[in-house]
């Protein structure tokens, strides 16, 4: 019977461990991101001591969300929300907060986070009228386009992340250093790579560049949309297409998640390449985190130049 005992006691003892230390290296925060650059940002800063939720895909359009109830329950177990704001998400967050019932991540709490309050918004509209399509009063939403953005919301996610967990600041801090080193050498090196591509006019989809644009230096000639977020019309096209002939494009650009029909019609008539960019991480087999995400925007930018 001791033999047995001991024998019992010899496997019990390393199990009791293991699941010990599983606990222990529990992560201490739950992150519900709203968008895939935001869970991919909080992973890189929090690293095993986060886990990290995101709502949406790069294939999907994140005006445009069902508030399912997968999303509610997720909710209800966060500590932080990092969402992109401007109201990119007003079609469904309030309702997931609201459902959730979750008070550490409502507005107006620390667990509530919104990216864009950390940067210079564009296309801010003079006059807020529905009627002109879906407009942002806070300006444009998709600040993730340009890699100076994220550094600026990295910096303001940093103390958030040391104040809600604040055994592990020193890891915060020391990834985020650390991801700071290596993404201030990667805007060099693509802001070298993209170089050809300052002055060259493109034609966009939705409105969905202007920070890419005004990084890089593009020129927008031409809108698909006749106003941000209605489907492109027979009418609207036609004139597209004759006003560039006034002004000549050398690309038409869309986000993965978007329709890509008049974007390969314009294409078919003005011999321009239709390039979808992946927009987000996942947006493309390439764009797998956000070093990689514009590696591959760049890359495609610069096969659209190719004769």
């Amino acid at each position: 019977m001791k033999k047995i005992l001991h024998k019992a006691r010899a496997v019990l003892l390393p199990l009791l461990l293991v699941g010990g230390c599983t606990t222990a290296q529990a992560a201490a925060l739950n992150i519900f991101a709203c968008e895939p650059e935001w869970g991919a940002l909080a992973q890189e800063l929090g690293g095993d001591n986060v886990e990290v939720f995101t709502a949406t895909t790069a294939l999907q359009d994140p005006h445009h969300i069902q508030a399912r109830p997968s999303l509610i329950a997720k909710m209800r177990k966060a500590d932080l929300l990092i969402c992109t704001g401007s109201e990119l998400e007003s079609g469904w967050l309030p309702l997931l907060l609201r459902q959730s019932g979750n008070s550490k991540v409502q507005p107006g709490k620390p667990g509530y986070f919104e990216a864009s309050r950390f940067v210079e918004t564009l296309d801010k509209p003079q006059i807020i009228d529905r009627s002109q399509g879906d407009v942002h009063p806070g300006g444009n939403p998709h600040i993730q386009t340009s890699p100076h953005n994220i550094s600026k919301v990295a910096a303001a996610l940093l103390p958030l992340l040391q104040q809600l967990d604040a055994d592990n600041s020193a890891a915060y801090q020391q990834r985020a250093d650390d991801f700071g080193q290596r993404w201030q050498a990667a805007m060099q090196r693509w802001e070298t790579k993209a170089a050809p591509l300052r002055g060259v006019a493109v034609v966009v989809h939705h409105r969905s560049w202007s920070y890419l644009q005004q990084w890089l230096g593009l020129n927008e000639v031409a809108t698909l949309e006749p106003k941000p977020g209605v489907p492109a019309s027979a009418g609207h096209l036609a004139e597209v297409l004759q006003q560039l002939d006034a002004q000549p494009a050398r690309m038409i650009i869309r986000a993965a998640y978007q329709d890509g029909r008049a974007d390969e019609w314009l294409a078919d008539k003005t011999g321009l390449p239709a390039i979808a960019l992946p927009f987000t991480v996942g947006g493309s087999e390439q764009a797998q985190d956000l070093f990689s995400l514009y590696d591959d925007t760049i890359s495609r930018l610069l096969d659209g130049l190719a004769p």
